[in-house]
């Protein structure tokens, strides 16, 4: 196996492209999430969404922010009205990531919409993610960068999210597949 390549990664391009930011914002959220958001502490939901919201956020009202969230670029996140954020939710989000209203995104799940060219030179590569309203992210998913998950869609614990899950199903597995219908055809 000698033969087989090696990238040099202190040559890989793009350490600072997804921040689009200045050094001295991103330093400052670094700050602030660790006091106010990443918090262990079961302080209130209404202070860590205006700390996002100071840093670029887009959330709506009545967001659920349960402790130990993580977010890496506030700037590239939007929530709408009335989702749930369970303990340990790691948005990793190099892209924009939107999330819906009435989305339930539970304990442990991450986020991420970045990867490497791992094939030439570990550039950094991104992809958005999007979650409609009414999803159910369930405990310890991970949704990967290009990923959209329908209307009332629900994916079950460990589910590995890439691509696009249907409006109304159920997802489990890795890789995922469908397993069934959220509500039934009458709409209960």
């Amino acid at each position: 196996m000698a033969d087989t390549s090696v990238i040099d990664l202190s040559r890989a391009p793009g350490e600072r492209a997804s921040w689009d930011r200045p050094v001295w914002v991103v330093y400052a959220w670094s700050v602030c999430e660790l006091l106010f958001v990443s918090n262990p502490w079961q302080i209130s939901s209404r202070l860590r969404a205006q700390v996002l919201r100071v840093f670029g956020a887009e959330i709506g009202r009545g967001v659920v922010f349960r402790p130990r969230t993580r977010v890496r670029f506030p700037w590239k996140l939007r929530i709408g009205d009335r989702s749930w954020i369970g303990e340990g939710v790691w948005f990793h989000n190099q892209d924009d990531v939107s999330v819906g209203s009435d989305v339930v995104i539970s304990q442990e799940t991450m986020l991420t919409t970045g990867s490497h060219a791992h094939r030439r030179d570990m550039a950094l590569l991104t992809r958005a993610i999007r979650i409609d309203d009414g999803a159910w992210l369930s405990a310890r998913c991970l949704v990967l960068g290009g990923a959209h998950v329908g209307r009332s869609a629900v994916a079950a614990p460990m589910t590995v999210i890439r691509g696009d899950v249907p409006a109304g199903e159920i997802w489990s597995g890795n890789p995922a597949r469908r397993t069934g219908l959220r509500f039934r055809r009458d709409g209960s």
